[in-house]
């Protein structure tokens, strides 16, 4: 019974040694896996970025409905220079950016600082996190392997140069008469809108129209809808002429 009892314990002390062995390589193993994710590829982070250009640029001083990314690895969140649009609880956070907390922030923004204006709901893969996070780095760094950016051109390069636009789009006058505004063409075109399908907008970049010289340009559905841009807020309503 002693010799059976001695055999049992042997036994039990050779599972219990390669269980032991089991799990620390299957340890091993994670911790590899999980060291890949957290560096991320900054290759495959730039292809992800494709998704962020419709509100952010790499192009310094670049701003667009969300601030500039260039340079902002180490720098103290809501600071970016000449970007006015900031929440106060991203100001508040008091966050710098980096691997960790560009983590939490792109995980789940509103969590990071609740009452923020970022309005995505956050990447939920870790990985695709990380190769964001590693393309926000080598970006920002300027390094010389830094991958090609998700688009070569400026972001704001796919909007139109307003102060190219020909006689079709350039707007001579604006009448409005109750419910309608009739905009004249600088070609001589005049064409009526509903006053709830005609926008306003301005836009004082180096792209946009130059002073006293607001540019139409269309919007979506069935041609029956227009935007006129202006350079500045102050000549819209100067610009549009009461009469009936």
């Amino acid at each position: 019974m002693n010799r059976l009892s001695s055999a049992v314990r042997k036994i039990d002390v050779r599972v219990s040694r390669r269980l032991a062995a089991v799990g620390l390589a299957a340890a091993l193993v994670s911790g590899i896996v999980t060291a890949q994710a957290a560096e991320g590829d900054p290759n495959r982070g730039g292809r992800h970025f494709k998704a962020c250009l419709a509100c952010h640029s790499i192009a310094p001083g670049e701003h667009m409905t969300g601030p500039s990314l260039a340079g902002v690895w180490q720098r103290q969140a809501g600071t970016a220079q000449k970007f006015s649009r900031y929440s106060e609880a991203l100001k508040r956070s008091g966050a710098v950016w980096n691997e960790t907390t560009l983590d939490a922030w792109l995980r789940d923004p509103a969590a990071f600082a609740p009452g923020n204006f970022m309005k995505i709901p956050g990447i939920a893969d870790a990985g695709a996190r990380s190769d964001v996070i590693a393309y926000l780095k080598v970006i920002s760094e300027g390094s010389a392997r830094s991958p090609k950016p998700a688009s070569q051109r400026s972001a704001l390069a796919a909007f139109p140069d307003l102060r190219k636009a020909g006689p079709a789009a350039s707007v001579a006058a604006i009448r409005h008469c109750r419910d309608t505004y009739w905009v004249t063409t600088a070609s001589g075109e005049v064409i009526p809108y509903w006053e709830f399908n005609l926008r306003f907008k301005t836009d004082s970049s180096a792209r946009g129209p130059a002073r006293g010289k607001p540019v139409m340009v269309g919007a979506a559905s069935m041609g029956d809808r227009a935007q006129v841009v202006f350079s500045d807020p102050a000549e819209i309503s100067t610009f549009i002429r009461r009469s009936c």
